[in-house]
This record gives structure tokens, C-alpha cells and sequence, in this order.
């Protein structure tokens, strides 16, 4: 849907059990509050928290949940507080779409740690809908030269993985690794090549490694081979984290030279068992990071126009929702998948 006009409901497609297949579902969104814009979606980009929250992976799942947090779409209603938007402009929204606006972490501009950030999809319904609300200030401009059809997972996977070259100062001239080429990781290779560093990518499969050096990557190196990890010991400053597995640390950590920091993105199944003794001698750190803030994460979109780095992306329409969970599901997305509303 793309006018104004005022709906008493919104639709979209929901899971109504855990693991069960998204089905057509309305729902009343109250009234529209004063600092909130309205967005009738044109596209939504299906991520794994969406199937983790689809199939209750986490526990926390409230049915019937309309799921989607990548979204792109424009604005056709406003609130009479919202601030910097116009009716009509085309903006994304990403994993939060709320925050209290007065703790410190939000007046000191980290609204992504403030401590009763409202996700888009816990506790609410998503993208995978004709419409869908956000506090303004969450509700960012999408610049005139990115693709909006593909910029969906930026609002995600992006905005996730270039948080951490901001937040922790990585340089042009860094090496830098990234573990895992595929959601997030291909966009990270991506930036990081765009950002000046040597870039080496780190996989499970070295049969991925044209496509890892055509995304970005300067160097490939086995991820579960002993010898490649020994052969590039303290060689690293950044090591990026975006797989979901359980990997052999105290050797990552090794690839680290002085001061070099191992940083997690990805949520990987076990604890990290790593021993102060590796750290403490060469002043190695280890740390993680959500999504990034409103302001980070417009940062990244003017980046990205820049340098025309957009996702790989595959298409389905809405209406085949299901097929595109079970193709991500099947592990065969290459690398995000986006819904367009309009079929």
C-alpha cells in the first residue's frame, strides 16, 4: 500500500504456533503515537532471527507474531512530534524501532544499548505486513543512490557488522580478518575492502574462496585448518566474528597480534573458553556488539551509497514467504533473502 490512507488494520503473515507456517493475519495497531511514523512496506528482508523467533528458538516467541525488521518502505503517516521526516520519504527500519530518548546511553547517542529499546519484533509485529510503525528517530533516510529493493538487510546484517570498525576505531591500513562468509560476513568483507584494510577471510569451506575474494577479501584461509591458523599467528589486529559455530579459540585469539581484539557479531552455540594467559601478555581484547545506533547506521548508508556496496540478495514475493524461510532454513541463501511487498 502506498498512500495515506488512515487503516484501522494492518495485515500481514504470521507464525501462529512455534515452527508452524506463516499465515495471513490482521491486527488493530492502536492508535498512531505522536513521535511515530507510519511506513507502508515495499520490501522486508528475512533474517535468521526471524526464524529464530518464528520457530521460539530463544523462548520468548508471542503468537500470532508477524515477523521482519529489514525494512524499506515510505512514509505515509506522521505523528505530530516527529522531527527531519516528510510523508512520502522512503526510509528503512531495522532490529529496534523505539527507544526512551532520556537514559545516558541515549542522550550520549548509543540509543542501540539504551536499556528499554523497543525491538521491532519482540513484543511487536513486523515487517512482514503492509504497514509498520517506529519512533522517528529510528526511521532512517535511505539515500537517493542505493537500490531500495536490496538495501533492506543493511538495516541488519549492515549495520551490525560496521558498527564495530566505528565503535572500536579500525584503521585503513589494519589487518583485519572476518570468520564466516555469509549474511553478515560478505557485507563485511565488503566494507572493509572499501575501508582500506587487508582483509582475510575465514572459512569452513575453501571451496567459497573465488567468491570470498570477488566480495572483498585479499587473502582465505581454512577456518578449521591448524596449520593455516598457526601459519598467519599474530598477523591480525581485528578478527570479526559472524558464524554461528563453535570454533577453536585459543587459535583465533593466536592470530592476533599485540593490542589485536577478537570481537563477536555472530552468536556462537557454546561459551568461549579462553584463559586470561591468553590475553594478558600481548594486551589481546575480546568483546561483541548489537546493531548499531540511528546515527551509526546512517553513517553506514552514506558509506554504502559512496561505494555502492549493497548485499547479495535473492528476491521472493510476499506471498511466497514460506518458501523463503525454508530456503534460508536450507541454508541456501545467497547471502540475504527480501520479500517485496507489492507481489
Amino acid at each position: 500500500m502506498s498512500d495515506d490512507t488512515e487503516l484501522t488494520s494492518f495485515t500481514g503473515w504470521a507464525a501462529t504456533a512455534a515452527g508452524a507456517p506463516l499465515e495471513r493475519y490482521s491486527y488493530d495497531p492502536g492508535p498512531l503515537g505522536e513521535d511515530e511514523v507510519e511506513v507502508a512496506v515495499e520490501y522486508c528482508g528475512v533474517c535468521h532471527s526471524d526464524q529464530s523467533l518464528i520457530d521460539n528458538d530463544w523462548g520468548i516467541s508471542q503468537y500470532p507474531f508477524i515477523p521482519g525488521h529489514e525494512v524499506v518502505g515510505r512514509i505515509v503517516r506522521m505523528g505530530a512530534q516527529v522531527r527531519g521526516l516528510e510523508t512520502g520519504q522512503r526510509v528503512g527500519i531495522g532490529w529496534y524501532k523505539g527507544s526512551c530518548m532520556h537514559c545516558a546511553s541515549c542522550i550520549g547517542g548509543s540509543h542501540h544499548l539504551c536499556g528499554t529499546a523497543q525491538p521491532t519484533i519482540i513484543g511487536s509485529n513486523g515487517g512482514f505486513a503492509d504497514r509498520v510503525r517506529s519512533h522517528w528517530a529510528w526511521a532512517l533516510a535511505i539515500p537517493d543512490g542505493l537500490d531500495p529493493a536490496m538495501a533492506g538487510p543493511l538495516f541488519c546484517a549492515g549495520s551490525t557488522v560496521f558498527n564495530p570498525l566505528v565503535e572500536f576505531d579500525v584503521k585503513p591500513t589494519d589487518r583485519v580478518g572476518v570468520v564466516g562468509i555469509g549474511g553478515l560476513g560478505h557485507l563485511a568483507l565488503r566494507f572493509l575492502n572499501a575501508w582500506g584494510c587487508e582483509v582475510t577471510a575465514f572459512t569452513s569451506s575453501l571451496s567459497k574462496q573465488d567468491e570470498a575474494k570477488r566480495l572483498g577479501a585479499h587473502n582465505v584461509v581454512a577456518s578449521t585448518d591448524s596449520a593455516a591458523l598457526n601459519a598467519i599467528a599474530g598477523t591480525l589486529d581485528f578478527l570479526l566474528i559472524t558464524a554461528n559455530a563453535d570454533l577453536d579459540w585459543p587459535a583465533m585469539l593466536g592470530t592476533l597480534r599485540g593490542k589485536g581484539r577478537l570481537h563477536f557479531v555472530g552468536i556462537v552455540p557454546g561459551a568461549i573458553p579462553v584463559h586470561v594467559f591468553n590475553l594478558i601478555p600481548q594486551q589481546k581484547s575480546l568483546s561483541a556488539s548489537p546493531v548499531g545506533s540511528p546515527a551509526t547506521t546512517a553513517t553506514m548508508l552514506e558509506f554504502c551509497a559512496r561505494h555502492q556496496i549493497l548485499p547479495q540478495v535473492e528476491h521472493f514475493p510476499m506471498s511466497r514467504v514460506n518458501e523463503a524461510i525454508d530456503h534460508l532454513r536450507s541454508g541456501k541463501a545467497r547471502y540475504r533473502v527480501v520479500l517485496d511487498a507489492s507481489k
